[in-house]
C-alpha cells in the first residue's frame, strides 16, 4: 500500500530556526518542503509579543505547548495557557501577548506573502 502523502519526521533542534515577527520559530514543515506538497505547514514558535496581523488565504491553529498569555482575536482578548487550542480562520486579525511556546499549524501553509500587519489601536 502506498502512502497518501509525504512522510515527514522532524525533531526539535534539527530544523531551521529563525526570527519571525512573532518571536523565534523552528520551521518543522515549511517552505523548504513545498515540493512534497504537505497538507499543512507547522512551526514551533517562542512567542514574545506577536503583532496584530491576519492571513487572507490560510487558516492557523495555535496549540500552546508551554507558558501562557493571551491571544487577541478581532479585538477580543482570550486567555490561553498550556494545552489551549485556538482556531484562526482567514481574515481574523490576531496577535499574542505573553511568553509561550506555540505549535502553529498553517493550512494550507504559512506564507510570507499571506501576512498582513494591522496597526494597534491607541
Amino acid at each position: 500500500m502506498s502512502p497518501a502523502g509525504p512522510l515527514l519526521i522532524r525533531h526539535e533542534g534539527h530544523t531551521p530556526r529563525e526570527r519571525s515577527t512573532c518571536g523565534w520559530r523552528d520551521r518543522l514543515i515549511s517552505r523548504e518542503d513545498a515540493a512534497l506538497h504537505p497538507a499543512a505547514w507547522a512551526h514551533a514558535v517562542d512567542i514574545d509579543g506577536a503583532k496584530l496581523h491576519y492571513q487572507q488565504r490560510s487558516t492557523e491553529l495555535y496549540y500552546v505547548l508551554d507558558g501562557g498569555g493571551s491571544v487577541m482575536l478581532d479585538g477580543v482578548e482570550q486567555p490561553v495557557s498550556k494545552g489551549s487550542l485556538v482556531h484562526i480562520p482567514p481574515g481574523v486579525v490576531h496577535g499574542a501577548r505573553g511568553k509561550m511556546r506555540v505549535l502553529v499549524v498553517g493550512i494550507p501553509h504559512i506564507a510570507e506573502d499571506d501576512y498582513f500587519e494591522v496597526a494597534e489601536a491607541a
